[in-house]
């Protein structure tokens, strides 16, 4: 999970987005709870692309930093880039669980690379220590 703070300006009808620790990081969209939701995108899309190309980014700057007019503001806007993330690739992995387990699982039909990928996932979004 990342968070990052982003400045919101109101133009005639429609909204536009940019955060500034990120350069080029930016939307636009009609309503407010359209263009939050689209910066979310914006967010997880840009730090995918950056761990892609093996980028550290910018640590986030406090949000007290920035100075906004009377159209703008500035809030913290949170992603999870899991969602973004585009390699999908199986990739076979060999494990060891008790036989007993194993046993009952099997009699349950358990899809066990289905239940792995959502027992990691689940773990992915605990914050890291």
């Amino acid at each position: 999970m990342y968070t990052y703070p982003a400045i919101f300006h109101k133009e005639e009808n429609a909204y536009w987005v940019e955060f500034p620790d990120l350069q080029g990081c930016q939307t636009h969209g009609t309503t407010l709870s359209d263009v939050l939701e689209l910066a979310q995108e914006a967010l997880g899309l840009y730090l995918v692309s950056l761990e892609e190309d093996g980028v550290t980014p910018n640590e986030p700057s406090n949000i007290k930093a920035f100075q906004t007019d009377e159209d703008s503001f500035t809030t913290l806007v949170w992603t999870d880039i899991n969602k973004y993330r585009r390699n999908t690739k199986a990739v076979k992995k060999t494990l060891t669980l008790p036989q007993w387990m194993n046993e009952e699982a099997e009699k349950r039909h358990f899809n066990f690379s289905s239940l792995l990928q959502s027992a990691i996932l689940q773990e992915l979004e605990k914050p890291s220590n």
